[in-house]
């Protein structure tokens, strides 16, 4: 009889999505596909001068045709947060002693906090992906597993994983070096990362997301089935 504590940890919402697993900083899919996150600023192309506009475009055009492998470009809105911010605030404010500067920073706190419900403020976080096909593993068992839709992945975890590394450093760092001429800071998430960056997707009605564990120590499923 198997051991309850070594069965793996999957809510019904879980079984259905294609992530087999995370491990290392990278996303291994069901079918051995895997992919890493790069995170990444934005510029505000309009608040740049003319000449810096032309050598952003440049730039920009510049990294396109000198990728010689797909990426996708994730944009993530959600409703701004400043839940810590107004926390900050009400410490600082329990520390002021002078009356008048008390009485601003109140006036303050409401405006900032009436302006986010009234307006619905977004926040945007910038992502690229980066993918390393099943098809580069080998043709012959990633079509097989395909076509025959094979329950499980069709190489090793830890096989899939290591071609997936030498597969995507090379790309990362190419990346790396042409975001950095448009000014961008962009780093590639970790495992944590991506673990919180997945909750939040699928739980986005939480207000305070919760920290996570790194995936090898879940006590508790992601995601599943949430009663009234």
């Amino acid at each position: 009889m198997a051991d309850p504590l070594k069965i793996p940890i999957r809510a019904s919402t879980q079984e259905h999505l294609e992530i087999e697993d995370i491990k290392e900083n990278i996303i291994i899919l069901k079918d051995g596909s895997c992919c890493l996150i790069l995170a990444t600023t934005a510029i505000n192309f309009g608040l740049l001068s003319e000449r810096e506009q032309e050598a952003t475009i440049f730039a920009y055009a510049a990294l396109l045709n000198s990728l010689t492998f797909s990426v996708q470009i994730f944009i993530r809105s959600k409703k701004k947060d400043v839940s810590s911010y107004l926390r900050l605030l009400d410490q600082e404010l329990e520390k002021q002693e002078n009356k008048l500067l008390r009485q601003q920073m109140e006036k303050y706190r409401r405006f900032v906090e009436e302006m986010v419900k009234k307006n619905n403020v977004l926040d945007k976080d910038f992502f690229i992906v980066i993918p390393f096909s099943i098809m580069e593993l080998g043709a012959g068992r990633a079509l097989g597993s395909l076509v025959k839709r094979k329950r499980g992945l069709p190489y090793s975890k830890n096989y899939i994983l290591e071609q997936a590394k030498i597969n995507l450093a090379p790309k990362q760092e190419q990346i790396l070096k042409l975001t950095h001429r448009l000014s961008l800071r962009i780093h590639p998430l970790t495992s944590q990362e991506i673990i919180q960056l997945f909750y939040e997707l699928y739980n986005p009605e939480a207000i305070e997301t919760q920290r996570l564990i790194a995936g090898e120590e879940y006590t508790a499923p992601l995601t599943g089935h949430r009663g009234s």
